[in-house]
C-alpha cells in the first residue's frame, strides 16, 4: 500500500466527514480483510473478532468529521484496533476468561472445513502446525503480539508499527526480537518433530 492508497483514504476520509455512506462501504471495503485478520490474530480468534472489527469501523465513521491526518490512514486504523483490542484483552483477563469452549468450537469448525481433496494426514499437519503458530503468538505480551501481526501479517513498515504502538522504531525491531525468541523458542520442539 503506497502513497496512492492513502490519497485515497484520505479522499474517503473527507467524503465520509460529510456523512458519504458509499464512501464509507468503499473504506471498509478495502480494509475489512486487513482489520479482521489482524484483530484475528490478537483475539486468537475469539467469537468478538467481528464484533471488535464492527467498532472499530464504526469509530472511524464517528471520527471522521474530526478527523486530520498526522499520519498514514493505516496508522491511524490500527491505533484504533490497538486500542479496542487491548481493552478488550484486559476484560477477558480481569474476567478470567481462558475460553477452552472456543479453542474446541475452533478445533472442530477448522477439522469440518477441511478440503477432502486433499491427503487428510498432511492437511490435519498442517491445521495443527497453524493452530501452534496461533497459539504461540497468542501467548506473547499484547505489544509484541501486535507487533508481529502487524508486521507479519500485514507487512507493516517499522516506522508505522512504532506510531501505531506509540513506541520508537528502535523499541519495535526490539520487541520483534524478543517476540522472535519467544517463538522459536515455544515452537522448538514441534519443529524438530
Amino acid at each position: 500500500m503506497g502513497e496512492d492508497s492513502n490519497d485515497e483514504d484520505l479522499a474517503l476520509m473527507a467524503r465520509i466527514a460529510k456523512g458519504d455512506e458509499k464512501a464509507f462501504g468503499t473504506l471498509v471495503a478495502k480494509h475489512q480483510h486487513a482489520v479482521i485478520g489482524t484483530v484475528g490474530k490478537m483475539t486468537n480468534q475469539s467469537a468478538d473478532t467481528e464484533d471488535i472489527a464492527q467498532q472499530i469501523f464504526l469509530r472511524i465513521w464517528k471520527a471522521a468529521p474530526r478527523y486530520t491526518p498526522t499520519a498514514k490512514f493505516t496508522t491511524f486504523l490500527f491505533t484504533i484496533a490497538r486500542n479496542l483490542v487491548f481493552n478488550e484483552t484486559r476484560k477477558k483477563s480481569r474476567r478470567k476468561e481462558h475460553s477452552l469452549e472456543e479453542q474446541q468450537d475452533k478445533w472442530h469448525a477448522t477439522a469440518a472445513d477441511q478440503n477432502p481433496s486433499s491427503r487428510p494426514d498432511q492437511s490435519l499437519a498442517q491445521q495443527e502446525l497453524r493452530q501452534l503458530v496461533d497459539q504461540a503468538i497468542a501467548a506473547l505480551p499484547e505489544k509484541q503480539r501486535l507487533a508481529v501481526v502487524l508486521r507479519l501479517f500485514e507487512q507493516m513498515p517499522y516506522e508505522e508499527i512504532a506510531e501505531v504502538l506509540e513506541l520508537s522504531v528502535s523499541v519495535v525491531k526490539s520487541q520483534l526480537f524478543r517476540a522472535r525468541a519467544t517463538l522459536r523458542k515455544s515452537l522448538q520442539p514441534y519443529l524438530d518433530e
